[in-house]
């Protein structure tokens, strides 16, 4: 018996749609935003690009756009969730309500924010001379694969009130939602500049690390900031997939590799630099300049609604009152290196870069400086 050759199986209908829409792909596991080739998208009537991570798994994308001066999408409304940080430029976003009702705010350069879902909104450029770059994280792969349908996903009428928010929540204004150290939450819809935004200490990943998690318009999307001081670097860790990390401010470099894996995958970064930490891949993150280093970190699920048990274990754990995996030492069954524990290779590239850049370490409470360095 042959094969049947019209026999329909192994599909994939994002990239199917992605290759339909005539979009633009780039493809890699460190990928400098900046450097992106965008073209005209019609569905958007602007130039863009799909970004897509090694390693991101079948959860997100990301999609660039390029607003030319003075210049501004078309509407826009569909049924999947999507985190959006300026690069650049200067501009505004429009959004129609439910009820008729209109929302707006005025975004610069660092700003973050989320559309309630499936509400009707459109990006303006308001500068007449410079161009204005955007990158949202979407769960439109996992909404295009589960429905497989483009009209549902494009031209649904369901209006989803419970997502508006706060009026405020529009203007940059929020509530902070204590829970405990690494789980802290702002809940908002608009963050008028992530270099600015105060965070909270989270002593668990180590080196004087502190950070705030998102709630932006109610959604599923997860989205937190971290930063690091000057002469620092973080744990390493691990977690579930989907994960998008990008610089927002600073300079350093990330490793990534695999449990019982040699050789580490490094990624230098500065603004506007994002890569995958794959799903349960190590990674851990290094300042290496002269100022603090923060990055903004958007997934799939979040702390509010989780998407996978892997997530609950991870962000929240399994317990009440338990610590999530990714703080808790991988001794103890969680999935955090212990600086006593990470490779000694580890602190002696970071060393060597901080060398390099004339930046002083300070990492001496922590992970005592080899007596034989300064020798080398």
């Amino acid at each position: 018996m042959s094969a049947n050759p019209t026999a329909r199986y192994g599909l994939d209908p994002y990239i199917d749609w992605i290759a339909k829409e005539g979009l633009l792909v780039v493809e890699d596991y460190g990928i400098d935003l900046f450097k992106v080739e965008t073209k005209h998208w019609a569905r958007v009537d602007a130039k863009a690009a799909a970004v897509h991570l090694k390693g991101r798994g079948d959860f997100a994308n990301m999609f660039l756009f390029e607003l030319a001066p003075g210049k501004s999408t078309s509407p826009q409304r569909h049924l999947y969730e999507e985190v959006i940080y300026v690069l650049e430029g200067t501009g505004s976003t429009q959004i129609e309500l439910a009820d008729g009702t209109k929302r707006g705010f005025e975004w610069g350069p660092k700003s973050l924010f989320a559309i309630p879902l499936n509400a009707k909104h459109r990006h303006f450029n308001g500068s007449g001379r410079e161009r204005a770059l955007m990158v949202s994280t979407t769960d439109l792969p996992m909404a295009m694969n589960l429905f497989h349908n483009e009209r549902f996903i494009f031209d649904n009428p369901f209006d989803f009130e419970d997502r508006t928010g706060k009026e405020s929540y529009y203007s940059g204004e929020g509530d902070l939602i204590t829970v405990k150290p690494g789980n802290h939450m702002w809940e908002t819809n608009f963050v008028p500049d992530l270099s600015a935004i105060e965070l909270k200490t989270w002593g668990d990943r180590g080196a004087g690390g502190t950070n705030i998690m998102f709630v932006l318009a109610d959604g599923s999307m997860h989205a937190h900031i971290s930063e690091m001081p000057v002469g620092t670097y973080k744990k390493g860790h691990r977690h579930g997939p989907s994960f998008h990390v990008m610089c927002v401010q600073g300079q350093g470099f990330s490793l990534l590799w695999y449990d019982n894996q040699q050789d580490f995958l490094r990624i230098d970064w500065g603004h506007g630099v994002v890569f995958p930490p794959a799903d349960r891949q190590f990674h851990q993150h290094f300042n290496t300049g002269p100022t603090p280093a923060r990055y903004l970190a958007t997934a799939v699920g979040g702390l509010r609604y989780p998407m996978m048990e892997a997530q609950r274990r991870s962000l929240i754990g399994m317990k009440p009152g338990e610590k999530g995996a990714v703080s808790t030492s991988i001794k103890e069954g969680g999935d955090q290196i212990e600086y006593e524990d990470q490779d000694p290779r580890i602190h002696r590239m970071w060393l060597a870069a901080m060398k390099k850049n004339g930046a002083p370490p300070k990492m001496d409470k922590w992970v005592p400086t080899p007596q034989d360095w300064a020798a080398e």
